[in-house]
């Protein structure tokens, strides 16, 4: 495939993005054979001495973080890859919990587009190839993936983890990734690699993740069996093959996540003191989790964009024990399940402002409103949310949620307005 118009090393960086998103015809085409080829010929295939590859439906980002934080705690230098971004491109790329430069992506993005020749990729595939290259670059210690989509296929997948995690199974992407919890935890589980360890922080694991285990000769880790993790009000303990913690603080992120980047972090090998993750592992936040944008009222964003994020999302709101009414202001893509997850969401909002999603996969309010007989209807995002904080008085919560999107144009209209 020919190049469209090649942007250059002093190009803005958004020029270099619209270039990649039209690089390649489709915006998703599941297969590493070209990218493959591609971080061969480039050697980015060992972006760091140490790589944790991290998949699931939810609670990857924060499984990432907490990885992130203890690691850095405990002296390492560390990137992180994770997608997708909220407001800037540069989200994606962390090295040492910092995000890098346009000028550093731009330059990236420049030698890349030379050193790959003419093989096409699509953006997701070039953002993770440039991702590996300044991983590279930086001479880190180690570096965390985070699944785009399923496991087996996803562009993070031509690296050879050290770890792979899985940190839940439940419907999603199942026009990619196949209808159940069986066909997604095969796919999933692609992560997984001969004689390293597999940990799994799902409860209920999909059968068809032992299958690949054995199949693959993975070290399985699974929750329940070979780790576990009680909570009681004011802290929680941790057990593996290692022996107990007791007397963690409780995170600012879902528990189980902590706790499934602790059963990683333990059977790696790399060294962290007791004190050290004591100290760290309550710092460990991650924009669009349960993140309050302000009070009075309560205003909270959440990504959560299927029912089981969604029952993690009721049942935090349930602890708050609202005084006052709870006003969701709602955006989705239609091909999540809308249904499934408004009706969870239904337990706890007593308001609903229905948005309209821009672009190809964005549903519209009056989608949404199909499952919420009484939910006003706005063309986007911004209105719904002028409406929502309109009406809220000082004791109730407002809850954006339902898309990374959704949440992303809370937070752009937040910053503007500071």
């Amino acid at each position: 495939m020919s190049k469209p118009h090649s942007p250059h090393s002093s190009s803005s960086l958004e020029e270099w993005l619209v270039y990649l998103e039209q690089l390649h015809g489709q915006a998703i085409e599941l297969g590493l054979d070209r990218i493959r080829h591609v971080a061969t010929e480039l050697n980015l295939l060992k972006p760091a001495p140490f790589v944790f590859t991290v998949g699931g439906t939810n609670g990857k980002g924060t499984t990432c973080r907490t990885l992130e934080v203890l690691l850095m705690a405990a002296g390492y230098r560390v990137g992180v890859y994770s997608s997708p971004h909220f407001i800037r491109y540069s989200e994606r790329v962390r090295i040492n919990g910092q995000e890098l430069t346009d000028q550093e992506h731009i330059s990236s993005f420049h030698s890349l587009n030379q050193g790959r020749g003419d093989t096409s990729l699509t953006f997701f595939e070039f953002s993770t190839l440039s991702a590996l290259q300044l991983f590279k670059q930086s001479d880190l210690d180690v570096v965390i993936l985070e699944v785009g989509l399923g496991g087996r296929l996803d562009a993070t997948n031509i690296i050879d983890a050290d770890i792979a995690v899985i940190t839940s199974i439940a419907l999603d992407h199942t026009d990619w990734l196949g209808p159940d919890r069986e066909s997604i935890g095969r796919e999933k589980a692609g992560i997984f690699r001969q004689g390293k360890p597999a940990v799994v922080g799902e409860p209920d694991m999909p059968a068809t993740i032992s299958k690949v285990v054995q199949d693959k000769g993975a070290i399985l880790l699974a929750r329940g069996k070979q780790w576990s993790y009680h909570a009681s009000p004011h802290s929680w303990q941790f057990e593996d093959i290692q022996g107990k913690l007791t007397d963690l603080p409780l995170p600012h992120i879902p528990l189980a996540n902590a706790a499934t980047a602790l059963a990683a972090l333990r059977v790696s090998g790399l060294t962290i003191s007791e004190s050290t993750l004591k100290e760290s592992i309550a710092t460990a936040t991650l924009p669009g989790r349960f993140q309050i944008l302000q009070q009075s009222p309560l205003v909270i964003l959440d990504v959560a964009h299927n029912p089981h994020a969604a029952r993690y999302l009721v049942e935090k709101i349930e602890q708050i024990t609202p005084k006052g009414k709870v006003h969701g202001v709602i955006g989705m893509l239609h091909d999540k399940d809308i249904d499934g997850t408004l009706t969870v969401l239904s337990e706890v909002v007593n308001q609903w402002y229905c948005a309209t999603l821009e672009g190809p996969r964005g549903a519209t309010a009056q989608r949404l409103q199909q499952s919420l007989p009484k939910a006003a209807c706005y063309g986007a995002v911004e209105q719904a949310w002028h409406a929502a904080l309109a009406q809220a008085d000082a004791e109730d919560i407002v809850l954006v949620c339902g898309s990374f999107h959704t949440v992303a144009a809370v937070m752009a209209l937040s910053d503007k307005e500071q």
